[in-house]
């Protein structure tokens, strides 16, 4: 997972002062600064927000149900993105215990997926209409635990581009590495985000408690 070259935008409290930390990961052609806008909607004054910026506005080319090779190098690049943002944090005293992963679409189909393929306990991981990544029948032999990492996953029942089978086929795989995975599921919304997500969101960061 080599990264390439990007930009990271930050908001809230200094990293030193921070209980915890959010990394939020914008969807296809947005822009981390829309998620830094959604991170203030969470209203938690002891969090630190840190938004990666993809290099050329997309995370990677093609659906996230295509196969996994025709989204690389960009896919793997992702992903390295992802890794160093977290990497980052840590040497800055938050580990990943203290760290809550949220993406929204194809921002949160990558968040969901690097969890899976890095799983260890995460202050929390938020995928806001995404599911992870590959088309139907892809191997999902991830290594690791994710340790009673709380988890939400939340999304449309017609959404247009995240078929509701694969959330719920992702919060079984989730599950199953041992995160304590709710699902949401919203009859008729639309590609968005809606304040019952932001609120399991504001939950999960409240639960982190205050560094000793």
């Amino acid at each position: 997972m080599t990264a390439a070259t990007f930009d990271v935008l930050r908001a809230g409290v200094p990293v030193q002062a921070a209980r915890a930390a959010a990394v939020l990961i914008h969807g296809r052609g947005a822009t981390a600064e829309g998620m830094l806008a959604l991170g203030g909607a969470f209203g938690a004054q002891d969090v630190t927000l840190v938004a990666p910026q993809a290099p050329a506005g997309s995370w990677y080319p093609h659906s996230f149900l295509a196969p996994l090779d025709e989204n690389e190098p960009s896919l793997g690049q992702a992903l390295g993105i992802v890794g160093e943002t977290v990497d980052a944090l840590a040497r800055d005293g938050l580990g990943p215990e203290r760290v809550v992963l949220v993406g929204f679409s194809q921002g949160a189909c990558l968040a969901l997926e690097y969890a899976a393929r890095t799983a260890r306990r995460y202050g929390g991981v938020a995928g806001l209409s995404g599911g992870l990544i590959g088309p139907p029948g892809t191997p999902r032999d991830y290594a690791g635990s994710l340790d009673g990492t709380p988890v939400f996953l939340g999304c449309s029942d017609v959404d247009a581009h995240i078929p509701e089978v694969r959330v719920r086929e992702s919060a079984d795989v989730l599950t199953a590495l041992g995160g304590n995975v709710t699902t949401r599921i919203y009859p008729g919304m639309a590609h968005t985000i809606v304040d019952d997500e932001i609120r399991h969101v504001q939950r999960i960061l409240a639960d982190i408690l205050p560094r000793t």
